[in-house]
């Protein structure tokens, strides 16, 4: 029973890769992950359908400790890069067929994104990829500025140069996925360096609204065009003068940056 337990948890399912590439090949769901078939089935019964779907995750793997979690992160991870396609429905199952796991675990991380408004629940089918417009993107842009501004003009006044210069290596990560052309990635980075910045106010419940309507302004909009590399590495540019202003402790700067990386921002 140990011994088994502790291949368990040793073990990694690989996310295979998607698109028509993926058809060809055999996802088999490992014992422990039982149930995972009869569960498939239940769903087929209530009109969850498991084929036909547009599906498009790059290769990962989940250690079963943290199944929800890990592939919470990497279907956000692929609404931001616009895999999962906005206006599309995708069912649990398909999405657990895909990852090698029951869907249990992706149903729930589904529901977790419905909270967020990433997705909306489709009874009897999944869940679809919210539709966002521009205007919805502006609106998060004005609350997100609203908050964050005063908080960095607050910041820029009391916090010393040395602790601003320890922030530099995130702004430099946001630079290299921005280089790289990697806007999922560079999601990752930029909502890091936001949260380093913000945590220095000492506001647990502030870093939590702050992220949590960054991550959101980081959904697709309908019918987006690719993302082009410079406004990502313009967008990157921002942060490294940002840190010069408020070492530099220029609170008219600080304010301009900010509300324009608000407002100017694509990601």
């Amino acid at each position: 029973m140990e011994q088994g337990a502790a291949r368990e948890r040793a073990t990694e399912i690989p996310f295979p890769p998607f698109g028509d590439a993926a058809h060809a090949q055999s996802v088999r769901v490992p014992e422990q992950a039982c149930g995972a078939d009869a569960a498939r089935g239940a769903e087929h019964a209530r009109g969850e359908h498991t084929h036909d779907e547009p599906v498009a995750l790059g290769p990962r793997a989940v250690r079963r400790h943290s199944v929800r979690g890990q592939i919470l992160e990497a279907l956000r991870t692929a609404l931001v890069g616009g895999e999962l396609r906005p206006g599309e429905v995708y069912s649990a199952p398909a999405l657990a067929e895909r990852f090698g796991v029951s869907a249990t675990p992706v149903r729930e991380a589904m529901q977790r994104l419905a909270v967020e408004g990433a997705v909306e629940v489709v009874p009897n089918r999944g869940f679809r990829v919210t539709e966002r417009t521009p205007r919805e993107l502006a609106e998060l842009a004005e609350v997100r500025a609203l908050i964050e501004v005063p908080v960095m003009l607050r910041l820029a006044r009391t916090i010393p140069a040395a602790r601003w210069a320890e922030l530099r290596p995130l702004a430099e990560a946001t630079s290299a996925a921005a280089a790289r052309g990697d806007r999922a990635h560079y999601a990752e980075a930029d909502r890091a360096f936001h949260r380093a910045v913000l945590s220095l106010a000492g506001n647990e419940q502030l870093l939590a609204v702050a992220d949590d309507l960054h991550r959101r302004s980081q959904w697709p909009l309908i019918s987006a065009p690719a993302l082009r590399h410079g406004v990502l590495v313009a967008d990157a540019a921002e942060h490294t003068a940002l840190l010069d202003a408020l070492i530099a402790q220029d609170l008219t700067v600080v304010q301009s940056l900010v509300r324009e990386h608000f407002t100017g921002s694509e990601c």
